[in-house]
C-alpha cells in the first residue's frame, strides 16, 4: 500500500498501458497489467472488484464499496490508457520526482486524476460502505482511440448511476460541457501510368487534395454557423494524408483522415456525419467516406445538484467547458450526468516530458476527499 497520493502516482506511471492503436513506440501496450493491479489496490481497502474483458486483454474494472441496496450511486472513472510513448525526451515508465513534479507518460493524463480519485477512496475507507451515496470506482479501457470501454459501460451499467466524475487534467475546474467528434476517412482512387506520361493515368493524390480545399472551404463555412457560448464553433482539421507508392507512378489511391469537432447544436441538428455526407453530395466531391466515427457532445447543466455540491464543498477552481472529448459524453449521451474533473494541465497531456505539478496533485486528491466525506450528509442537506 502506498504511503501517499504521490506514492501511487509513481507506481501507476511505472506500469505501462499504452493503448495499442495508431503508434503505441512500445511493445508494452493494453490495459489488463494496470487493471489487474488496481484490482489489489482496490480490493485491499474494501472493494468488491470486477474486470469486464472489452477487447481481448483489455478490460474495464469496476469497483462498488456498497451493495446494491437502492441508494443512488455516482462513481469516480478514469481510464487506464496512456496515448503512445514514441518520441518522449523522458523515461515514459520512470515515474521520477524532481523540481516539485512527477514524470512520466500519463502523470497528467490521466493516471494524475486517477491518483487522487483512488487516494480519496482511501483516506474514506471506514465511510464508503455507510454514505447514503454509493460511491463506485469504474476504469474505462480505450479512451485514446475508440472509446470502446466507455460506450460499453454506459449500455450495459448507465442506468445504475446518477452521476459521473470523470478523471481528467483539468486543473481541477469542473467541465461540464465539452464538443464532440467525428473522425472520418476521405479516400479517392485514379488510374496508374508512368510519370512520363501523366495523361495515360489519373492522379488520386490531386483529385483528393482538389476535393480536400473544396470540403475545407464550404464544410469549414457551415461548421461555424453551429456555435456554443463556451465553446465556440464547431471546427473541422485535415489531420492525416496517405497516397502513392512512388514519385514515376501516377497514384491510383490516396486518403485523409479528418477530425470535425462537435458543438451541441450541430449534435442537435442531426450531427457531423450528416452534415459531412451532405456537403460531399452537394459539392459532387470524388471522395469515398470510409470509417466515419462520431461522438456526441457533453452539456451537464451547471444547476445540477451534484455539481452545485461540488462547488459549495470548495470546488478549487469552477465551471468550464472544454474542446477536448472524454469518456464523460458517453455516458452523458446515456443519460448519466457527468463532469470532468481532476488535476494536472491538459497542456501536459501527450506532450514528451509529460509531468505533474505534486502540489497540484495534492490539492486534488484533498478536494476529492473532502467531497465524497461531505456525501454523508447529503440526504439532510
Amino acid at each position: 500500500m502506498s504511503q501517499d497520493v504521490s506514492a501511487l502516482l509513481q507506481q501507476l506511471v511505472r506500469i505501462p498501458s499504452v493503448n495499442p492503436d495508431n503508434d503505441p513506440g512500445t511493445s508494452r501496450t493494453g490495459e489488463e497489467t494496470i487493471a489487474v493491479f488496481l484490482a489489489g489496490w482496490l480490493e485491499s481497502i474494501g472493494a468488491n472488484v470486477s474486470l469486464e474483458e472489452i477487447r481481448p486483454g483489455r478490460p474495464n474494472l469496476i469497483a462498488r464499496f456498497a451493495p446494491a441496496d437502492g441508494r443512488p450511486r455516482i462513481l469516480l472513472g478514469p481510464h487506464l490508457d496512456t496515448v503512445g510513448v514514441g518520441g518522449m525526451t523522458i523515461d515514459p515508465f520512470g515515474g521520477e520526482i524532481r523540481g516539485g513534479r512527477l514524470w512520466g507518460r500519463g502523470a497528467s493524463d490521466t493516471k494524475g486524476p486517477m491518483a487522487a480519485m483512488l487516494w480519496a477512496l482511501h483516506e474514506n475507507r471506514e465511510r464508503l460502505a455507510h454514505l447514503p451515496v454509493a460511491v463506485d470506482f469504474v476504469a474505462f479501457m480505450g479512451e485514446e482511440s475508440g472509446q470502446w470501454g466507455s460506450r460499453d459501460f454506459a449500455k450495459n451499467h448507465g442506468a445504475e448511476y446518477v452521476f459521473a466524475l470523470v478523471g481528467e487534467p483539468t486543473s481541477m475546474d469542473i467541465v461540464h460541457v465539452t464538443k464532440g467528434s467525428l473522425w472520418a476517412t476521405l479516400r479517392t482512387t485514379g488510374r496508374a501510368a508512368h510519370s512520363s506520361m501523366p495523361e495515360r493515368g489519373e492522379n488520386a493524390i490531386l483529385k483528393l487534395t482538389r476535393a480536400l480545399d473544396r470540403l475545407d472551404c464550404h464544410l469549414g463555412a457551415a461548421l461555424a454557423t453551429f456555435t456554443h457560448p463556451v465553446l465556440g464553433r464547431s471546427t473541422v482539421n485535415i489531420g492525416v494524408i496517405r497516397g502513392g507508392s512512388r514519385p514515376n507512378i501516377v497514384p491510383d489511391f490516396a486518403e485523409a483522415e479528418i477530425d470535425i469537432r462537435i458543438t451541441p447544436s450541430l449534435a442537435a441538428a442531426g450531427g457531423a456525419l450528416k452534415l459531412l455526407r451532405e456537403t460531399i453530395d452537394c459539392h459532387e466531391l470524388p471522395v469515398e467516406l470510409v470509417n466515419p466515427h462520431e461522438n456526441p457532445p457533453m452539456e451537464t447543466p451547471a444547476d445540477h445538484p451534484m455539481i452545485q455540491r461540488l462547488l459549495a464543498n470548495g470546488a478549487p477552481v469552477g465551471l468550464a467547458g472544454a474542446p477536448w472529448f472524454s469518456d464523460a459524453a458517453h455516458l452523458s449521451h446515456a443519460g448519466v450526468p457527468a463532469i470532468c474533473i481532476g488535476p494536472g494541465s491538459i497542456e501536459q497531456a501527450h506532450t514528451a516530458d509529460e509531468f505533474i505539478e505534486l502540489a497540484a496533485l495534492e490539492l486534488g486528491a484533498d478536494f476529492l476527499t473532502r467531497f465524497i466525506r461531505g456525501l454523508a450528509d447529503v440526504l439532510s442537506s
